[in-house]
């Protein structure tokens, strides 16, 4: 029998499916050994030594397991790839004593894998390719925890002396509070610089005067036709934004437009292209997550845990954008099959992680599959996972899809010596903004010609 460990039941069930029988899948129920609750539980005085300890609600599971092991002619420990992965399946090695378990079974093999999705090819080509366990990332992920134990020990009593119960310090909290701070004073200390800004609502049809709308007509009928230009020149110098700097000054421009004549001076007319967003990484998921559903960042990692635990997405912890071959043409395959050629990049389209530490053997965050379209997947799903499922599968998509594409126009118009401008610009072509939505400011122009004459509403 071969003993598989991973830390969730719910990734135990759904990777002991697609194992055969000759495989046991068992979960730790997350980390099995920790630093004790009631003291500090690290030997200050020799070398922050940790003194780990079973909980007693986990007593029962290294039990088990140790059973397990017993009838086991191999252990694969499958936690997660990410430091606290790492650690897990050191912890668990520890715990049920594999050491005295290999002296007293020679033939007993252990194996450490990973593995970014949960699907059937994934779990197969893992076992293909074991690896012992990183030692780096387990001390790095324990220096972590010292450090957050020393922090919130030392610190957070000093708090409730000095400031109020109940509060408590952390390793990275303590510094983000610090900088909210420093951010906050900036910001007090800030001193206002009065300016002002002169623009101009046109028209290029002549408004109707003592005419009264019907009450049940909208009051902007002749939106289509209304526009706003803002002044940026005098005497063919630049007006920038601070440079009218009392009412005085704005109402003496005022005075000098008012009887002025305003007149197309020059139309300019160019098409822009607009670039689809990279897949996602844990921090713009959560970022994303929150502005367009509203969902707190720990609550989003949550329902993302459970869509990975459950074999639906990449793993969730990453900081890289690196997408598999594979799932670069598994995209490929879809948007052409379901929107058609035009709306394909044309070749896979990598993006490169700007962090210098990221992991780049790791993938950005993707479905596994993007034939499993979220509407497949609304019976299984609850509506709060449905909608992060929706948001992940429709970002990774529209990264391989084609770009949008407007025609963008700048409208200057003269009045006496002043310039005003207006820029509008209308949407050509949808490209990836068929699947994934983001907010493009589109002031449609009406049609102008150069020296047409405007009314100033």
């Amino acid at each position: 029998m071969k003993l598989v460990i991973v830390e969730s039941p719910t990734k135990a069930k759904t990777i002991q499916r697609f194992l055969s029988g000759d495989f046991l899948v068992k979960s730790s129920l997350g980390h099995i050994r920790d630093l004790p609750k009631g003291k500090l539980g690290i030997d200050v005085e020799n070398d922050f030594t940790p003194q780990y300890v079973i909980p007693r609600l986990k007593s029962k599971i290294v039990t088990a397991l140790k059973k397990d092991l017993s009838k086991a002619s191999v252990l694969v420990l499958a936690t997660d790839e990410d430091r606290e992965g790492e650690a897990i399946a050191w912890h668990i090695s520890q715990a049920i004593s594999l050491n005295k378990s290999k002296d007293k079974n020679k033939n007993l093999k252990t194996e450490r894998i990973v593995f970014h999705e949960i699907t059937k090819s994934a779990i197969e080509e893992a076992l293909k390719n074991p690896r012992e366990i990183d030692m780096d990332l387990v001390d790095a992920q324990q220096a972590r925890r010292i450090l957050d134990r020393l922090v919130g020990y030392k610190l957070s009593p000093f708090l409730w002396y000095k400031i109020a119960k109940g509060l408590s310090a952390g390793r990275v909290q303590s510094v983000a509070v610090r900088l909210i701070v420093e951010r906050e004073r900036e910001i007090q200390n800030f001193k206002p610089q009065e300016h002002w800004s002169i623009e101009a609502l046109l028209a290029k049809n002549p408004k109707p005067k003592n005419q009264k709308p019907n009450k049940y007509q909208f009051q902007n009928s002749n939106a289509q036709n209304e526009f706003t230009a803002t002044l940026i020149k005098k005497d063919d110098a630049l007006i920038g934004k601070l440079d009218i700097k009392t009412q005085k000054e704005a109402d003496k421009i005022l005075e000098d437009l008012e009887d002025a004549e305003y007149r197309v001076e020059s139309i300019e007319k160019k098409g822009t292209k607009k670039n689809p967003l990279p897949p996602f990484q844990t921090s713009t998921l959560q970022q994303t997550a929150w502005q367009k559903l509203k969902y707190p960042a720990r609550f989003t990692m949550g329902l993302a845990q459970q869509l990975y635990e459950n074999g639906l997405i990449t793993y969730h912890r990453t900081d890289s954008l690196n997408l598999s071959e594979q799932s670069l043409k598994s995209a490929q395959n879809f948007i052409v099959q379901n929107f058609g050629q035009k709306y394909y990049a044309g070749s896979p389209r990598k993006f490169k992680t700007k962090s210098k530490g990221a992991q780049e053997a790791h993938e950005a965050i993707r479905p596994t599959d993007p034939q499993n379209i979220p509407e497949k997947l609304s019976a299984n799903l609850d509506k709060k996972q449905l909608k992060l499922y929706d948001l992940i599968w429709r970002r990774f998509l529209a990264s391989q899809m084609s770009q949008a594409i407007f025609d963008s126009t700048a409208v200057d118009i003269a009045a006496k010596n002043y310039i005003f401008r207006a820029n509008g610009s209308i949407m050509k072509f949808d490209g990836f903004l068929k699947i994934y939505h983001i907010k493009f400011s589109e002031n449609e122009l009406p049609p102008l010609e150069k020296n047409e004459i405007l009314n100033l509403l």
